[in-house]
């Protein structure tokens, strides 16, 4: 499942994602399962062909991201891995970041940090991304369309419909869903 929200220079993708143990780091070994939401840069090309051409779209490189996941091992809500990455060095995020507040209650958590571009882009080491007043304004419009998304993807990866362990067996290291 995936869900982009495209504004101006910036956009909002979620979907849901199943790590086979990404970091045996102790205490965060084995798999997990969620959603993750990412603020990337958004490009909109000139279309290639007439008026009624298709217009190319664009997802660039990660501003923001959260990681809404939780172990396999523990039950459904607990959020127990969940993080998020406030800087990117290209593509590569930095290092986990653990919130109280983002495990207790994610989704809101989540929303909250949307509605603070200069905040985002200040923590992501990009103060020469100008976001305007009215791209500001169609995000933040858009939060509670972005929540709902989110809640959607995390009511179907708790039912244990989205986010499942790659089919075919056991393997080393697996990552399923599209970011």
């Amino acid at each position: 499942m995936f869900y982009a929200f495209g504004f101006d220079q910036l956009g909002v993708v979620l979907s849901d994602l199943y790590f086979v143990d990404p970091d045996p780091k102790p205490g965060q070994e084995g798999p997990e399962r969620g959603a993750r939401l990412e603020v990337r840069l958004f490009d909109r090309p000139e279309p290639d062909g007439s008026v009624y051409a298709a217009r190319p779209i664009g997802v660039g490189r990660p501003v923001w991201r959260a990681d809404l996941l939780e172990s396999v091992a523990s039950a459904p809500g607990s959020f127990d891995r969940t993080h998020h990455h406030p800087r990117f060095r290209g593509w590569e995020p930095g290092r986990r970041t653990f919130e109280p507040e983002l495990s207790a209650d994610p989704v809101t958590w989540v929303g909250q940090r949307l509605g603070d571009v200069d905040a985002l882009l200040a923590g992501a080491d990009l103060p020469d991304v100008d976001v305007s007043e009215a791209e500001r304004a169609e995000l933040k419009a858009a939060i509670p369309d972005i929540e709902g998304a989110l809640r959607r993807i995390l009511d179907r990866v708790h039912a244990g419909e989205l986010a499942q362990a790659p089919a075919g067996g056991p393997v080393a290291a697996a990552r399923t869903g599209w970011l």
